[in-house]
């Protein structure tokens, strides 16, 4: 089922897909990088409410640990059901609910902004009527602009929260700029976790972990005018929630994510490193350097490129397992059989059984 939005809450039933997202190059994220939304879910629902919304996500329990991997489809079906069923679109990621229509008028009231400065501030102060445990501020300084999460008191850091509310500063400044403003630097308050390379694929810049405090921070120069937005944009940006936003489509992202898009549009027979840097107009040894910024190398791009490739094709269920293997570059089935139980933790036939619907 679809959402649309409804004159009660802006979140329903809807018949039709969105139209214009950008494909987020078959991107999937960890099962533990939602574990945090999912434990603030769950107080909010009974246990029967709470495991509907996560059959009807398609979120199967394997998904949801260490090996399992979640689409961002998962993601926004979730996002939709959960926000309408417990009346708080931040889903207990606060500790106040935050009531139906309040991204709606968030919306309202930052399109009114004359400037993407301008918009941040009105950001900050909408969610500080609403936040107790925290509150936003504003630092400008000439090399950066700066929005800050601050703690009010000794409280314990909501990694889902803090990660969603930033990504919904970016989101809401880029719909307003109608490009996606590239991001100077992310910093969250929180240790790096395992997953810790799943926010690359929300932020298109390089993210540091265990500072004093949660901020983004943006450019000056690149904040220019705010384009006007209609009524009807406000509501498409509402339907859509969180799909326009949550994930990242800038070509300023970091060179991983470079490199990944690169490899899904240049077919296997090409997918090596030598020609990958030649087509990116740098030699070899410098691209192994640039993923080394990055935290990771050419063979994991690859191989998580192929596993989400693979993951998208099992659960839709068109492609027999053989076809698929081959899709992704792999000489037999057997190979491909033992990679993607080192990725997932499941052969891919168990994996496929896992996602079939239940009869």
């Amino acid at each position: 089922m679809r959402y649309r939005l409804t004159g009660s809450n802006r979140i329903g039933p809807s018949a039709s897909p969105m139209t214009n997202a950008k494909p987020a190059i078959n991107l999937t994220v960890s099962g533990q990088f939602i574990a945090d939304w999912l434990a603030a879910l769950r107080p909010l629902c009974t246990e029967a409410q709470f495991q509907s919304l996560l059959k009807r996500s398609d979120l199967a329990t394997d998904q949801r640990h260490a090996h399992g991997r979640v689409t961002l489809d998962q993601i926004v079906g979730l996002y939709q059901l959960a926000a309408v069923e417990t009346g708080d679109e931040m889903m207990g990621l606060w500790s106040r609910p935050i009531r139906p229509r309040a991204l709606q008028h968030l919306l309202t009231s930052v399109r009114e902004a004359t400037s993407l400065p301008s918009a941040l501030y009105r950001f900050s102060t909408f969610w500080n009527l609403l936040l107790d445990e925290y509150q936003f501020d504003l630092m400008e300084t000439d090399a950066a602009l700066v929005l800050r999460l601050k703690p009010q008191g000794d409280v314990a850091v909501q990694r889902f929260g803090h990660m969603l509310i930033l990504k919904l500063a970016h989101g809401l400044i880029s719909w307003l700029a109608r490009h996606e403003v590239p991001i100077k630097g992310v910093a969250f308050a929180f240790p790096r976790p395992a997953f810790g390379e799943d926010y690359a694929v929300i932020f298109p810049t390089l993210v540091q972990f265990d500072s004093p405090e949660t901020s983004i921070a943006f450019d000056p120069g690149a904040l220019g005018i705010v384009e006007a937005r209609s009524t009807a944009d406000l509501d498409l940006f509402l339907e859509n929630a969180p799909r326009d936003w949550i994930f990242t489509s800038s070509r300023e992202h970091t060179q991983s994510l470079r490199v990944r898009k690169h490899l899904s549009q240049a077919g296997w027979d090409r997918a090596n490193l030598t020609r990958t840097a030649k087509a990116m107009h740098m030699t070899p040894r410098t691209l192994i350097r640039r993923l080394e910024a990055d935290g990771t190398s050419f063979q994991a791009i690859k191989d998580a490129l192929r596993r989400d490739i693979a993951i998208r094709d099992l659960q839709a269920g068109r492609k027999s397992v053989e076809a698929i293997a081959h899709d992704v570059g792999f000489s037999s089935a057997a190979n491909f059989h033992r990679a993607f139980q080192r990725w997932t933790g499941n052969t891919p036939s168990s994996y496929r059984r896992k996602q079939a619907p239940d009869m």
